[in-house]
Formats: C-alpha cells, sequence, structure tokens
C-alpha cells in the first residue's frame, strides 16, 4: 500500500506540520495532492487547537512544482490546476503559515512557497521561475506575491531569465527569512512557531489579518484601517492584561 501524499502531524502545543510527500516526484503537485492539501487545509484552520501551519517536503524538494504528466488527462485546461488551488487554502488559514523549504523551490512550488507567511530554507535550497522557459504564466498569484516579496527588478530577473536563485541569493533578496543548515530546518521553524503561539489567543491571527488587509489597500486607507481596527481591538485589553504580558516577555528575555 502506497504512503499518502500529504502527511500531517499534529502536536498539542498547537502546531502541525504538513509534508508533501511524493518525493519521486520532487513533490510535484499532482491534482490529487492539491485536492488533499485543500482539503487537510480547511480541516486544520476549523480545528481552534491548531494555531500555526508548517509546511515543507520529503526527500530533495520542497516541491517542482505543477505535475506535468497530468497536463493532457485532468479532464480541464491545465490540469485543473484552479480547481484544487493549494495556494488559496494556504491564504485562508489564520494563523500564522511557516514554509519550510528542504531543497528545490520551483515554479508552482515558489508559488506555494510565497503563500506562506515567512520562509525557512535550508542550505543548498534553490529557487526559480520557470513559467517564462516552458511558455507558461502563474494562476495562483506568484506574479504578484513574488514582486511583493522581492521587489518589482528581481522579481522581473526571476521571472523572465527562469534562472535559479542560490540560497544565499533567496537570503539576500528577501524572499526567505532565515536559511540555516539542513538538520537545522524544522528545529528553526518549530521555534517561530512556538514564538507566535506564545502571543495572546487571537493575537497572532488579528496582526496577521491587519497586514494582509492593509497591504493590499492604499497608504492612507491602510493608516485609517489600523486605527480603527487598533480602537476595537485594543479597547478590550485592561492595563492588568498588559503588565502581566509585559512581565512575561521579560521572564522570556
Amino acid at each position: 500500500m502506497s504512503e499518502p501524499e500529504l502527511l500531517t502531524e499534529i502536536s498539542a502545543e498547537g502546531w502541525a506540520i504538513l509534508r508533501l510527500n511524493r518525493p519521486e516526484r520532487l513533490n510535484t503537485l499532482s491534482v490529487s495532492l492539491r485536492r488533499a492539501l485543500v482539503a487537510e487545509v480547511a480541516r486544520l484552520e476549523a480545528d481552534p487547537a491548531v494555531r500555526v501551519l508548517i509546511l515543507t517536503g520529503t526527500g530533495r524538494a520542497f516541491s517542482a512544482g505543477l505535475e506535468v504528466s497530468e497536463w493532457d488527462s485532468a479532464g480541464a485546461a491545465a490540469a485543473g490546476a484552479w480547481v484544487h488551488d493549494p495556494v488559496a487554502a494556504l491564504r485562508g488559514f489564520s494563523g500564522p503559515v511557516i514554509g519550510a523549504i528542504n531543497g528545490l523551490c520551483v515554479t508552482g512550488g515558489l508559488e506555494l512557497a510565497l503563500a506562506c507567511d515567512f520562509l525557512v530554507a535550508a542550505r543548498g535550497s534553490r529557487f526559480a521561475d520557470t513559467h517564462s522557459r516552458v511558455g507558461l504564466l502563474p494562476g495562483w498569484g506568484g506574479s504578484v506575491r513574488l514582486a511583493r516579496r522581492i521587489g518589482p527588478a528581481r522579481a522581473m530577473e526571476m521571472a523572465l531569465t527562469a534562472r535559479f536563485l542560490s540560497d544565499q541569493e533567496a537570503l539576500d533578496w528577501g524572499l526567505v527569512n532565515h536559511l540555516v543548515p539542513a538538520d537545522a530546518l524544522l528545529p528553526t521553524a518549530l521555534d517561530l512557531a512556538r514564538q507566535s503561539l506564545a502571543t495572546p489567543e487571537g493575537g497572532a491571527e488579528a496582526y496577521k489579518a491587519l497586514l494582509q488587509q492593509g497591504a493590499a489597500l492604499p497608504f492612507e486607507e491602510a493608516l485609517a484601517l489600523e486605527r480603527a481596527t487598533a480602537i476595537a481591538v485594543n479597547s478590550d485589553v485592561t492595563a492588568a492584561e498588559i503588565q502581566a504580558r509585559i512581565a512575561a516577555l521579560r521572564g522570556r528575555g
């Protein structure tokens, strides 16, 4: 009996690890894997005990992108890529989503990584957007998120040359937040997850929503949104609660 294409590990601490598990195919995003990922993220979003997701891959790749062998046989244009959209699924998770990039991260796999809120990469990981090389365009928001993550000029270079970025370039360009040895990849991601879980319940989720909403607005509208949201949320917090949380922060420091 073959292994599932998606593996889930859930901790009582409040985090869950999702592992793309098609290592023999470099974790390419088959219809069945995408369907499983969409369903599993929705299930975890509905579980109040799970507040942080970590997404990674098995083997030597995070993901090499769409499963091309299904392109002409999935019964829909472009392998039904928009029917089971893994990027939309990840963007629908209200808590932090951490990408733990364990190797090759290419094209559709890069779009999946860009759907994460921040990225940790293992040394030796490589990143590329090869859509232009094969005559295609991204459809999961990759062109928009890549430009916002690393800036328009660098996004242009990645997109139009289709060259691979080294692990150090990815760090220098701001594509990834942290670059660590391979054996420190998941420990680092878990440490970041635990730091996020140390916020009051709903705190990280509210701030994430504010950042996402503000990024989609003109500057002055984003400022107005922040002010209105802060008044609504902060009014429910007492001085005693703030003092207790400050004391907890000092204790951690």
